[in-house]
């Protein structure tokens, strides 16, 4: 299992745990914590320390363990230096700086908005807001109301796939605005929701089979690689907290029904067509299993917990 799809299998441990009141993940989230610490989570790959840094937010929120978001902060801190102003703002990539992309970008505005969430440190909050002014102009997000992966040398929209993570993380760090807004009493707040929505109803009706079951772009040719295994299941977390969210503001239920159907109707076909007698999960949630590995796993983990606030396994 790759480096960043570890923080992501933690994230969604920890998640069932906040779900269900279940805990098994104590022992995971301490032994990944102390057996890495000494390195800061730090890494070449600005995204790679931006899911480090949303694991330990989380694990905080388990235990209020105050080394876990002491962790969150010498991350962010550390992925500051990847802004600079090419392209007019936002992170690099990698530190080598040779490409912006939206998932550092994406990850980077949620770590700023959750820390500010729990911190009340205004950088973060001035953070939030400055990603957040340059990603919706950068032209990743796309007249679709996708995110594509990034821009290409030219500051432009690459017209690369607009994986289901992209789509994902962003609902995310929009409903944390959300909330920011909600709780200053700001007018727009609601705008983030709808932005939101906006992008969360393209990527179920476009990024989908015939029978609307979640397909990653990389699927059709079989070209998913370890990372792109991972990626479904943080679009399916990030969509219940939307869902989650919507359904406590609205009494209307058409603001949030579709997306309930949809978190549902992806956990029972995992369940119903993506399993083996093992109780493990392939790529391709429509089924047939393909192969097995913990990143299949986990992101499998990352719908069944979206699911389980709204319904049971058929």
């Amino acid at each position: 299992m790759g480096w960043w799809n570890a923080a992501n299998a933690i994230e969604a441990l920890i998640d069932h745990t906040l779900l269900t009141g279940t805990d098994f993940s104590a022992s995971v989230i301490t032994n990944a914590f102390e057996r890495n610490v000494k390195s800061n989570f730090f890494s070449n790959y600005y995204d790679d320390e931006g899911w480090w840094a949303l694991a330990w937010i989380k694990a905080y929120d388990l235990t209020q363990d105050e080394r876990y978001i002491a962790s969150a902060e010498t991350i962010f801190e550390d992925m500051c230096k990847g802004w600079d102003d090419v392209c007019g703002g936002g992170l690099w990539w990698k530190k080598d700086r040779t490409y912006k992309a939206a998932i550092q970008n994406e990850l980077f505005l949620t770590v700023a908005a959750r820390l500010f969430e729990r911190v009340a440190d205004a950088t973060y909050l001035e953070w939030t807001y400055k990603e957040w002014d340059w990603f919706q102009k950068s032209a990743m997000l796309n007249a679709q109301s996708l995110v594509n992966n990034g821009l290409n040398d030219a500051c432009q929209n690459d017209g690369k796939p607009p994986w289901t993570y992209n789509q994902g993380v962003i609902l995310g760090a929009l409903v944390e605005i959300y909330k920011i807004k909600q709780g200053s009493g700001d007018s727009d707040a609601v705008h983030f929701l709808q932005q939101a929505r906006a992008i969360a109803d393209a990527a179920i009706t476009t990024l989908v089979n015939e029978n609307a079951i979640l397909t990653e772009p990389c699927e059709a040719d079989n070209g998913c690689d370890g990372n792109g295994t991972q990626f479904k299941g943080i679009f399916m977390r990030n969509l219940g907290y939307l869902c989650r969210t919507l359904k406590e503001k609205y009494r209307d239920s058409s603001f949030y029904q579709r997306y309930q159907q949809f978190i549902v109707r992806n956990a029972d076909s995992i369940w119903a067509s993506n399993r083996n007698s093992q109780n493990q999960f392939g790529l391709k949630w429509a089924g047939p299993v393909d192969a097995v590995d913990a990143s299949r796993q986990s992101s499998a983990l990352d719908a069944f917990n979206a699911a389980i606030p709204f319904g049971s396994l058929s």
